[in-house]
């Protein structure tokens, strides 16, 4: 990976934000175009948010994007452009916790500070025999005394990039290299069999289930596009109009009733999406698209209305980019002809 070995404390922060929730195949693809396009932290800050947002587009957890923009504010408003070169003021960026700040001072700079990633969790809880969860206070803070206790003081960049190598090839969560493992005679799980049971975690994870249903408003070859600003997911991304509702809806029975309410004006069902899903860490969401031909322009206030061709330009979470994708007019067609309730 172009990360490894790299001293550039800006290209460490950059694959260590974008590697967070991320596949390595995955991120390895975004790094290098950001890296491509934005070489360093001056330039980075320097971009417009909605330039990095649109750069983001697919990876989700979008809050990330946004608390490295206030981070790169930060490095050129109080640190003179310059990446700080300490734990403590590197901790101070926006979206930096202590595994970030750790990796970043001991891959750029060199200082002994261990480096707790989930692949180094589960090395120390099995090699020294960690029974209490890894997710739980007393567990959390002895996995850290532990990784102290290890780094090599006199080459701690190298040993906490090895140690997270060594989980991630050898001692993996499933299927671990035990047999051939060097440090299997040593190894507490494996002298007491429970190489399959630790880490221990307490943490189950419990997605909720969320309906949504876009409404694609067409008017002269341009579509109605509005901003997510509420605190939720994928804030500072765009979307057509939302209903949402609290389970599965029938299609029909909205564009009959609550859709001709909300427009007020007359209206064609042009198409009618299948049903897409996006499978977020704590969230199911499933969309559904209706587009809509209006008989004339209205707005809302927080939208505008976007030429068609110009969609591409735009920022959309991932489940409203695979509907795009697939082509914007080619759906499941079912055609219908609605007036408003007040009949104009």
């Amino acid at each position: 990976m172009p990360w490894k070995g790299e001293k550039d404390p800006y290209k460490i922060w950059l694959s260590e934000i974008i590697l967070q929730q991320t596949r390595v195949e995955q991120g390895l693809e975004y790094f290098l175009r950001f890296v491509e396009k934005y070489p360093d932290i001056q330039s980075f800050a320097a971009a417009k948010e909605k330039d990095l947002m649109k750069m983001w587009e697919g990876l989700g957890y979008y809050s990330r994007c946004r608390n490295m923009i206030a981070a790169a504010q930060q490095v050129m408003l109080h640190f003179n452009g310059l990446f700080p070169n300490n734990l403590q003021d590197i901790r101070t960026l926006k979206g930096v916790g202590p595994y970030t700040a750790a990796a970043i001072a001991s891959f750029a700079y060199g200082l002994p500070y261990a480096v707790v990633d989930g692949n180094v969790k589960r090395v120390l809880a099995r090699f020294y025999g960690v029974k209490q969860p890894v997710d739980a206070p007393a567990g959390a803070l002895r996995i850290e005394k532990l990784a102290d206790k290890s780094l090599k003081q006199k080459a701690p960049g190298a040993y906490n990039q090895a140690i997270m190598d060594f989980g991630a090839t050898v001692c993996k969560p499933k299927l671990p290299l035990c047999e051939t493992c060097p440090l299997h005679k040593q190894c507490y799980a494996w002298q007491h069999n429970l190489v399959l049971t630790l880490p221990l975690k307490i943490k189950k994870l419990q997605r909720r289930d969320r309906w949504f249903y876009f409404l694609i408003l067409h008017w002269q070859h341009k579509v109605y596009v509005m901003e997510r600003r509420k605190k939720d997911i994928w804030q500072g991304l765009h979307e057509f109009y939302l209903i949402e509702t609290a389970e599965a809806r029938e299609l029909d029975e909205l564009i009959a009733n609550e859709i001709p309410e909300l427009l007020k004006t007359n209206f064609t069902v042009i198409e009618v999406s299948d049903r897409f899903r996006q499978q977020l860490t704590h969230q199911n969401i499933f969309a559904s698209f209706i587009q809509l031909r209006l008989k004339a322009k209205f707005s809302w206030e927080e939208g505008e209305w976007i030429p068609l061709d110009q969609l591409q330009k735009i920022a959309f979470p991932g489940v409203i980019n695979s509907f795009i994708n697939s082509n914007l007019t080619k759906a499941n067609t079912r055609k219908f002809n609605c007036k408003a309730k007040n009949g104009k």
